[in-house]
């Protein structure tokens, strides 16, 4: 994963510093900026380009969304690139906002910005949450970094030479500058432990936090079924970018030798990753085109709604640093299949079906939830009580806490 840093215009392997001397030109100059007492908080997502950046989009701004919820004393001040807060609209009711001329695709841009006009803003803070997994070489402390995951230590093949370059230069100086580090899952914090020799007490889990009123907006079953072409038969859902290690190619094979109810459909919601066009030939020579559904990105209402009326959401990603679906669905009542990697089956508990990554362990999977389903939502009712917005934000602010102490 990792997919915060981009995949346009990269010059990963260049030192930031460097960087910053060499372009600091092509940005505009800035007028002084006066400290603002009422934010003590600055969170920089300029890292965050809406659509582009998977999970850990979602996971910050329902952080924050929750961080709004609590009788805190933290009233932070995000910066933002232009199409977040086109995006994300309801975190401008909670805080005050400030947006980078950039549009944030560009990552050698970025990288300047926040050694530029991103320094000069908060250097008042009294705390700076750098949300994408890195820290930029200068800025004011203490800082809170989260890190989503470690995707480039254990699937280095799946990152470009550039930034496997990048990502093993900055990591282990922004390990090194952070207070207090944020992880999703007790599995990350481990890792993150173990591989920076970091004191356990350095690094927090912040969990993911899936919102009340989820679903709440979805379309009829009716509706969803006559849209997207689902017929009358059995759905399962797969919502995820078609990047390699999501798991795309062994779910088609699990279709194809296993699930071969021509009534059952696939669908396959997310944006267009790195294996798309190896999934596309997969879906042509398996003969499944009528059997998948690839509508790729799509309304979060119409999301939750496909999520709702599904036999079973299924993800057979073989790397997450959490798996928000995974909470999605058992927030929406709606059975879990997925493979047994590390932080995903500390997700899920015993709310699911974690199988290895064999065709074989999948066969009976279908029939296994139809026969368990009502224990199985049960289990899940109870399972995203620890998976709420609000108790994301509640373990944010005592990052905070922590990392002023």
């Amino acid at each position: 994963m990792m997919q915060q840093h981009g995949q346009h215009g990269q010059r990963d392997g260049v030192d930031a510093a460097e960087l910053a001397a060499e372009l600091a030109a092509e940005l505009p100059a800035d007028p002084v900026v006066p400290r603002v007492e009422a934010a003590s908080v600055a969170v920089n997502l300029l890292w965050c380009v809406p659509g582009d950046v998977g999970g850990s989009e979602e996971y910050l701004v329902r952080q924050l969304l929750g961080l709004g919820e609590q009788a805190s004393d933290f009233v932070p001040t995000l910066y933002v690139v232009k199409s977040f807060i086109e995006t994300h609209p309801a975190l401008a009711k909670l805080y005050p906002i400030e947006v980078a001329n950039l549009t944030g695709v560009d990552r050698r841009r970025r990288v300047v910005a926040e050694h530029t006009w991103l320094r000069r803003r908060t250097q008042h803070a009294e705390l700076v949450h750098h949300g994408g997994g890195t820290t930029p070489a200068v800025g004011t402390r203490p800082i809170v970094l989260t890190i989503h995951d470690l995707q480039y230590l254990t699937h280095p093949g799946y990152h470009s030479k550039l930034k496997l370059q990048y990502l093993r230069r900055t990591m282990p100086r922004s390990v090194h500058r952070a207070s207090v580090i944020a992880t999703p899952t007790d599995w990350v914090r481990r890792t993150v432990i173990e591989e920076f020799d970091v004191a356990p007490d350095r690094v927090v889990v912040v969990p993911h936090g899936v919102e009340a009123d989820i679903g709440v907006e979805a379309p009829s079953e009716f509706e969803l079924r006559s849209v997207y072409g689902l017929g009358s038969g059995r759905v399962i859902v797969f919502p995820a970018i078609t990047h390699p290690h999501k798991g795309h190619e062994f779910l088609l094979d699990v279709m194809a030798q296993h699930w071969d109810d021509p009534d059952l459909r696939l669908v396959l919601l997310g944006g267009k990753g790195l294996a798309d066009q190896r999934v596309a030939a997969k879906i042509a020579e398996l003969h499944l085109e009528r059997r998948v559904i690839r509508p790729g990105r799509v309304p979060s209402s119409h999301r939750d709604g496909l999520l709702q009326l599904a036999h079973a959401m299924v993800f057979p990603s073989e790397y997450e640093g959490f798996g928000a679906p995974v909470v999605e669905a058992m927030s929406l009542d709606t059975p879990v299949i997925a493979a047994d990697q590390p932080a995903v089956s500390e997700v899920i508990g015993d709310a699911g079906l974690v199988l290895p990554r064999d065709p074989e362990a999948w066969a009976d999977a279908l029939d296994i939830v139809a026969d368990q389903r009502v224990e199985l939502i049960a289990a899940g009712r109870r399972r995203v009580t620890e998976f709420t917005a609000a108790k994301s934000g509640a373990a944010l602010a005592e990052a905070y806490r922590l990392a002023l102490s």
